[in-house]
């Protein structure tokens, strides 16, 4: 597990305090809104954000286990690498689908 059950509940609540003082700095749970796309932009920072949050975990499983092998086995690098390119495009893919929700 890479958080305790404590930091994790602490983390929660910050994030939730940030994010509904962001929601209420931009207006977007005023009663009127400011357009109709207001939410463009917290859709392309989640899309970001989840998708960097899951290639950091996969990427710190993947390359300790990576090294690890590369050090047993050093003919492995070249698949321990292509691994390790895989995860990252899944944090490329996140970037690319908030360029495509903001615009």
């Amino acid at each position: 597990m890479i958080l305790n059950k404590k930091t994790a509940k602490l983390a929660v609540i910050i994030f939730s305090i940030a994010g509904a003082i962001m929601l209420m700095s931009t207006g977007v749970l005023a009663q009127d809104p400011p357009s109709d796309n207001y939410l463009k932009p917290i859709g392309a920072a989640m899309a970001v954000g989840i998708a960097g949050v899951g290639a950091a975990i996969g990427m710190g499983m993947a390359g300790s286990a990576a090294i690890g092998a590369i050090v047993e086995n050093p003919d492995l690098f070249g698949k321990a690498f292509l691994f390790i390119v895989l995860i990252e495009a899944v944090a490329i893919y996140g970037l690319l689908v908030a360029i495509l929700i903001v615009f």
